[in-house]
């Protein structure tokens, strides 16, 4: 299996490589240890409005269409995220164009200008992907249960922002949040597939001389709670639900039993909740389980869409199966789980891009080399009883919240199925 090198500037800045030496490609990425949760009420969506405009041209290459003009012209593929925790920018490309890729990246990142009136005209942009994001219940529903679990604090915000903030924000507003979180101390920059012999000496050549600063963290997330269930009304023929229970942050000492539970809950067309809600109820399309942390929280939780007619039954059902997993787990289904587990992140590591996603997480949100031999070791060393000590702790004392899409209006009437 391929192992990362690591490496630290002179300026805290960190590169994190993988070669693949039969990769005909390779995926150079830097991410950013900031994302929505990091900041204000007042700025509520700059990451990931910032995210766009650092597209939109440098003092070398002066428009977005200069710059993708350069990764079209290597045949290259360029994209961006934003997550709560951390921001992303990578280049896919044929090994040969490696420079490219890391100088239109770096220019990007450095140089980009920020200009007022493209930050006016990406308003609209912005708010046309909020009005998508917010007609879309499939993810929409994400935001909704999101609030429910945190509140009124950035865990709890959308990624993506509020109409007023964004069409608020100035140029000045992008370099405050930019001059506060965007320093080496929080970048890592990672390269994987044939990534050639002198990778790092190119990256600290662009980005060597960056002047170290202290950054400080976000506040820590605050404890909340106010009701087992969020209702968001709109007139639709599906219901999306999402059911779960705070559960441990990325480091917990039991991540790899909580990997385990939620994979026997809702990993793939096998698990007990496909089984049972839509294969052997037809109650819903599409059903899933997934544990979803973060540095210093988490949730367990399946979703759905689910019929409106029949709402009642599939949140019965689906509350049944995650209080189940309380029970034992039978080791012949406890062992296609490790499986399960263990084919998806070795399939998830056999390409560049996948490869440097897995390594820049665990850097970024742990602050350590990744180590896949440890995550196989941490999945293979899971018992029975390490699942079910674990659901026992999240899943017992009518721990179960809900939040719901759909053409409803009374939260009550959804509290005594859970």
């Amino acid at each position: 299996m391929s192992t990362f090198e690591r490496h630290i500037l002179d300026n805290g800045l960190r590169i994190l490589t993988a070669n693949l030496p039969y990769a005909q490609s390779v995926t150079c990425m830097i991410m950013i240890a900031a994302g929505s949760r990091y900041e204000t009420p007042e700025t509520n969506g700059i990451a990931h409005f910032s995210e766009h405009m650092f597209f939109k041209g440098t003092e070398r290459r002066p428009d977005a269409r200069a710059i993708a003009g350069e990764i079209d012209s290597i045949g290259g593929e360029f994209n961006a995220f934003t997550s709560k925790e951390s921001t992303a920018y990578f280049v896919r490309c044929a090994a040969d164009h490696r420079d490219v890729a890391l100088d239109v990246l770096v220019d990007m990142l450095r140089n980009s200008r920020f200009d007022s009136g493209e930050i006016d005209r990406e308003k609209g942009v912005i708010v046309e992907e909020m009005n998508m994001y917010f007609d879309t219940p499939r993810d929409y529903i994400g935001g909704v249960y999101d609030e429910l679990l945190y509140g009124d604090q950035p865990l709890g915000w959308d990624i993506i922002g509020k109409k007023e903030t964004v069409r608020a924000a100035t140029r000045e507003t992008f370099m405050g949040y930019l001059d506060r979180w965007y320093h080496p101390e929080r970048m890592v920059v990672g390269i994987a597939g044939r990534i050639g012999d002198d990778a790092v000496e190119r990256v600290s050549a662009l980005l060597g001389d960056l002047p170290a600063s202290t950054t400080g963290a976000p506040s820590p997330v605050q404890g909340y709670t106010n009701g087992r269930v969020k209702v968001f009304t709109k007139a639709s023929d599906q219901a999306h639900v999402v059911v779960g229970v705070p559960s441990y942050p990325l480091e917990h000492p039991d991540r790899y039993a909580l990997q385990m539970l939620a994979t026997v809950l809702g990993g793939g067309m096998s698990s007990r909740l496909f089984t049972e809600v839509r294969e052997r109820r037809g109650l819903a399309y599409y059903v899933y389980g997934v544990n979803h942390s973060y540095t210093d929280a988490g949730s367990l939780y399946s979703q759905a869409g689910v019929d409106i007619t029949r709402i009642d039954e599939a949140l019965t059902t689906i509350a049944t199966e995650l209080k189940g997993m309380t029970a034992a787990v039978p080791a012949d289904e406890l062992e296609k789980a490790r499986s399960f587990s263990k084919g998806r992140f070795v399939l998830q590591l056999e390409n560049p891009q996948g490869l440097i996603s897995f390594g820049l997480r665990k850097e970024v949100l742990e602050g350590r080399a990744p180590d896949p031999e440890e995550v196989l070791a941490g999945i293979s060393a899971v018992t029975a009883e390490d699942v079910q000590r674990v659901a026992q702790d999240l899943l017992a004392d009518d721990k179960l919240r809900l939040a719901v899409i759909g053409p409803f209006d009374d939260a009550e009437r959804f509290e005594k199925l859970l």
